[in-house]
């Protein structure tokens, strides 16, 4: 199904892609519509192809054991700016994070896209990122009964509708989510007026990526990959991992990529590139492919003995994360809806996977209840919070580089169009830490996300051997205002139990639990216990060269006449949203402009 060692290594490809993820399959797809062009797509990871743990929705692993698959969660040691250690996962395979995430389909404020193309990047905008997502997109609607039974305010709804990914509502939906909901709405939050055509701000239910036919994820492989078998110009290699790439220096002093080397089994092959490599390895993985090729800072390089080919100081910089914890309460023995908790037993888990064959059963389920909002529809301190990190960042903004101080200045703006920096999820289970769920018990989770870190992180390889992962380094919480502002979100979440519907439905709270109160036991619970959403951006941001940029409006890396990076690492200012729709439009736009269309 997937191409052999035998089939490629030495020979030459018009386009060689790094890494058969979100962005990378969909690339390969687009460009191999024309049959006269060649691809071959290198994959670290396994196939994976029919992987019932991958294709099954509930399968998040906070609930029950998984067992570890090639593409299963890695575990990178990192550090928060206090100095404690943090466990941060990610997953390797065909399909990349569209193949393990939580499936969550949603979509930026359309402001938030335009901000890129503020920051001197044209034709990065809300208008062709709605065409690029709807391209990829074919949305399923319920029937009409399920629609009214789940209170699903989809009308008006702008979806895609002949893309080859399938979205839908899962089959299943908790009760619970219906009464989370309301209580938000009783608490003052609106209906979100257009969750996926620019406007999320508010609650509203989502579509996840799911075939409503079979409940089973639908993801890159699926979508770009499997219908796609019979192209003979596309050839994709798993289990190859990306040692460097091999570049040459022109008369014009632009570095051009030849070709690729990898290595398969332990031993190193070569490929090569007869147009362009594009570098779709993700956000962690993208800036330590172009280090290990000797793209990058040149003391960085000359440290760990990779000689320098192009002088890149922000390569693995400007490094922006969403972050979540969930705040859990205990509910009471007599209510009426299920919940994710009763697949901890292993009989009934597995009573459950047998029923999810038939597309029946709790795996059905999928994370739909969402809730965007910024921090003054949560805190009445947020003016106060906003006034004094507006003071501060603004009185030292001449110390930051250039290019930051522009984001910057559009982050505080954001602060005042009341942009929707904070986010909420309610879950119909146990997902929170530290005090663990007790037997026979049912929880409701309502999970507080961060997602316009005003901290920034890098990211960079340690040393020359590309078995080796990179050093990810968050600094999280530098910038006062991102703990003040999770702390707010997190005092929200937990007064939800003075309002109904959600009063009624909780006996008590479990974590953080009623010993922690002020905002220092807040603090200290949240960096002790939070979790990255695996939304990492910014690694290779698309800015001006002289502002901080990577890589130009056409996606190519400066100073080099082939090389493009197609994922989540260009994205110059992370946004309110889930990620997954924006990778694929990053690599829609990619493939139109490698094919002069863009």
């Amino acid at each position: 199904m997937t191409t052999k060692i035998e089939d490629v290594t030495g020979k030459s490809f018009d386009y060689v892609i790094i890494g058969g993820g979100t962005g990378g399959l969909c690339v390969a797809a687009r460009l191999t519509d024309d049959p006269a062009v060649s691809v071959l797509v290198l994959e670290a990871g396994g196939a994976n192809i029919d992987d019932p743990v991958l294709l099954r929705p509930a399968s998040y692993g906070a609930q029950f054991e998984i067992p570890e698959y090639d593409w299963a969660f890695k575990t990178i040691p990192q550090k928060y700016a206090n100095g404690t250690q943090y466990a941060w996962s990610r997953g390797k395979g065909l399909g990349g994070s569209s193949g393990i995430n939580f499936l969550c389909w949603t979509k930026p404020p359309a402001d938030e896209i335009d901000d890129w193309e503020r920051l001197g990047n044209p034709g990065w905008n809300w208008k062709n990122y709605q065409k690029y997502a709807l391209r990829t997109e074919t949305c399923i609607y319920p029937a009409e009964e399920i629609v009214t039974k789940h209170g699903l305010k989809i009308k008006g709804w702008n979806n895609g509708t002949s893309g080859p990914l399938l979205t839908s509502f899962p089959a299943k939906i908790s009760a619970a989510e219906l009464e989370v909901q309301q209580t938000l709405i009783n608490r003052g939050i609106p209906l979100a007026p257009k969750p996926l055509d620019g406007d999320c701000r508010g609650v509203f239910f989502g579509t996840n990526t799911v075939d409503p036919k079979t409940s089973t994820r639908t993801y890159a492989t699926t979508a770009f990959f499997l219908p796609n078998l019979h192209r003979k110009n596309l050839h994709v290699l798993v289990q190859a991992r990306v040692n460097k790439l091999e570049t040459t220096k022109g008369k014009d002093g632009l570095v051009t990529a030849t070709g690729v080397e990898f290595s398969q089994n332990g031993q190193n092959y070569y490929v090569h590139a007869k147009k362009e490599v594009v570098v779709a390895a993700g956000g962690l993985k993208t800036p330590q492919v172009l280090e290990l090729s000797g793209i990058g800072q040149p003391a960085l390089l000359k440290k760990l003995e990779i000689p320098l080919v192009l002088d890149m100081p922000t390569v693995g910089e400007n490094i922006q994360e969403h972050c979540f914890i969930g705040t859990t309460w205990e509910l009471r023995d007599d209510v009426s809806f299920e919940t994710l908790d009763v697949l901890r037993d292993p009989k009934v888990a597995s009573e459950h996977i047998e029923l999810h064959k038939a597309a029946q059963g709790l795996f059905t389920m999928g994370m739909v209840g969402f809730c965007f909002v910024p921090l003054q529809m949560l805190s009445k301190r947020a003016d106060e919070i906003h006034k004094a990190a507006k003071e501060k960042i603004r009185k030292n903004l001449d110390k930051y580089p250039v290019g930051l101080q522009e984001q910057y200045n559009i982050q505080l703006e954001r602060l005042d169009r009341l942009s929707p920096g904070c986010e909420m999820i309610h879950f119909p289970g146990f997902l929170s830490r530290p005090n663990p769920p007790k037997e026979g018990k049912k929880y409701i989770t309502v999970l507080s996300l961060m997602n316009h870190w005003f901290s920034r992180g890098t990211i960079h390889a340690t040393t020359k051997d590309p078995s080796k992962d990179p050093e990810f380094d968050p600094h999280y919480f530098e910038q006062e205002i991102d703990l003040q502002t999770f702390i707010e979100a997190v005092r929200f979440a937990r007064d939800l139990p003075k309002t109904e519907p959600f009063k009624s439905m909780v006996v008590k709270e479990v974590n953080p639990g009623p010993e922690v109160v002020s905002d220092k036991q807040i603090g200290d619970w949240i960096k002790a216990n939070m979790s990255t959403t695996y939304h990492t951006a910014g690694a290779c941001s698309m800015l001006p060269k002289e502002k901080g940029g990577v890589v130009d409006p056409k996606l190519k890396v400066y100073g080099t006449s082939n090389i493009r990076i197609a994922d989540l690492s260009v994205v110059p200012l992370h946004f309110a949203s889930h990620t997954q729709a924006t990778a694929y439009a990053i690599a829609e736009q990619a493939a139109d402009i490698m094919k002069g269309l863009a």
